[in-house]
């Protein structure tokens, strides 16, 4: 049963993967509550600079270098475009070198374009730039994969959920932080247009890109076992602290070799006694027992069975588990909804400030970019939801069913409230607003819902998986902003038509996935220990 006392108290790892039931949010001394930390800083602070560019756009971008509509609708699709390659690529990365190292990776190379922003002074300089800081949106494999390391299945969708909303914040966060920055600059200290608003990139997001960076090389871990190279080593301790075994896997899941120490281990008088552990490795590893001295009652007996879970370990992907589960049927069981749900955020978040602007032209930038900010920031409380939600589920259920279900029939309401908006281009502000709110709330719980399904797809390439799913998001992102793109007429742009056209496709391929299994799972009983990190 959760406890509000879980948030900062010390966490209950599961002694059969080493991996958090708990999810210490307050408690940074905590490996687990560091780590998830670092998990969705470091995603934040890279959609901080990712969607840098669209508050700044309409106002300041836009009269500086002479934009026209077509223009910045391209330039919106170039924002998404190396994302879409960065995820396919992340996630065989971060199983093989793992999620801390790429998103510090991450992090530095997009820092690198960050900085150069001062440089641009034409609409094809803005595209190139552009083009290179949406790698930064990558992080987002590397966050879901950081948590997936870290916590137990039986609290996955909350944590994943969680790290995910507070990191895409950051694309809200950012329609109040450059438009402060460049004005500033602009009105208090001086600076031409064109420096006010390219400086505010180096002032901003670059500084924080390489603090978060360093934070995480200096104080970060890869997995519960220290190195990424040890996330094959198991350790399973009894009740009382006493027994330690270790299990070291081959990469390819057969067991190599099983040690024990026991110490102070009741009824055991000769802790050599417990290393007589008897492996069958020709029969998959069916047959592993502690010789009969080592069970002396059932409170210190381990079971082996129980610490080694093969299909928990993360595994090198080779290039033909990269072609074979990027579009097996289960991968598009999350990918294709993400397409509509995230790739919808993506798009309607870079359109969203010039909407305002375009539905009330007295509105000066800041207040557009306000405004807009709301649906970045309302992933603070909607993604969590979604995914604390699929948890209850799936325990009162004790089905994986549930959690799919309720993904998809978030992505059907949000299709519902895009044709509904796209069909009512005369509705007040409050009323758009409202709506647009409303269609957010489904959209994002979709989208936390969805990465609770992803860690129960294929639990031995969940990067590979979170890579996919990702980068199909990312391409929705693209093709729904070629929607916006192409609804431009005589210079205007007719988003409204755009909102109907996105929720139609939404409605029609969250239904289609309805017919794809998943892999069925009911919740486990673990033995737990408060974790002394």
């Amino acid at each position: 049963m959760w406890r509000i006392s879980s948030l900062w108290k010390p966490a209950v790892v599961n002694q059969r993967n080493k991996k958090s039931a708990t999810i210490p949010i307050l408690n940074v001394f905590d490996i687990y509550g560091r780590n998830f930390l670092f998990a969705w800083l470091g995603f934040l602070v890279s959609f901080l600079s990712w969607f840098g560019v669209p508050p700044l756009m309409t106002k300041m971008i836009k009269r500086d270098l002479k934009l026209t509509a077509v223009d910045i609708a391209n330039n919106n699709i170039c924002g998404l475009s190396a994302t879409l390659l960065g995820r396919f690529v992340m996630g065989p990365v971060c199983d093989r070198y793992g999620p801390r190292w790429g998103m510090i990776s991450i992090l530095l190379i997009g820092a690198i374009p960050t900085a150069f922003m001062p440089l641009v002074n034409n609409v094809s300089g803005l595209h190139a730039i552009r083009f290179f800081i949406s790698i930064l949106g990558s992080s987002f494999v590397c966050c879901a994969q950081y948590v997936n390391a870290f916590f137990d299945n039986n609290i996955i969708g909350t944590a994943n959920a969680v790290a995910a909303g507070w990191g895409n914040s950051g694309a809200g966060i950012a329609f109040f932080v450059m438009p402060a920055i460049a004005s500033a600059l602009l009105n208090n200290d001086g600076y031409s247009l064109h420096k006010a608003w390219s400086l505010s990139f180096v002032i901003g997001p670059f500084l924080i890109l390489l603090f978060v960076a360093f934070l995480l090389l200096f104080f970060g871990q890869d997995c519960p076992m220290g190195k990424w190279s040890r996330r094959s080593d198991i350790l399973g301790v009894n009740q009382n602290n006493t027994l330690i075994k270790t299990v070291s896997l081959s990469k390819h899941g057969k067991v190599l070799s099983i040690t024990a120490s026991a110490v102070g281990v009741t009824g055991v008088d000769d802790p050599a006694a417990a290393n007589k552990i008897l492996v069958n490795k020709d029969s998959n590893d069916e047959k592993k027992y502690l010789n009969d001295e080592a069970q002396d009652s059932e409170e210190n007996d381990v079971d082996i069975e129980d610490l080694i879970s093969k299909d928990e370990i993360i595994r090198d992907p080779t290039f033909w588990d990269v072609a074979k589960i990027s579009f097996a049927p289960r991968t598009l069981l999350c990918a294709l909804p993400y397409l509509t749900t995230f790739g919808t955020e993506l798009a309607v978040e870079s359109i969203l400030s010039a909407l305002y602007e375009q539905h009330e032209k007295l509105w000066p930038m800041k207040k557009a970019g306000d405004w807009a900010s709301m649906m970045g920031l309302l992933n603070v409380v909607t993604r969590p939801l979604g995914g604390f939600i699929s948890d209850i589920l799936y325990h009162h259920f004790k089905s994986t069913k549930a959690k799919k279900f309720w993904m998809l029939f978030c992505g059907v309401v949000q299709g519902i409230f895009l044709i509904w908006i796209g069909f009512r281009p005369h509705l007040s502000i409050a009323g758009l607003i409202t709506a647009l709110s409303f269609m957010a709330l489904f959209m994002e719980m979709a989208n936390g819902a969805n990465f609770a399904v992803v860690p129960f797809i294929n639990k031995a390439h969940t990067g590979l998986i979170s890579g996919s799913t990702g980068a199909f998001g990312n391409a929705g992102g693209i093709f729904f902003s070629l929607v916006f793109r192409f609804t431009i007429v005589n210079g205007k742009n007719n988003y409204f038509r755009g909102f109907w056209i996105i929720g139609i496709c939404s409605i029609v391929v969250n239904l289609a996935v309805c017919l794809i299994p998943i892999r069925e799972e009911r919740p486990k009983k673990i033995r737990t220990e408060m974790s002394c990190a």
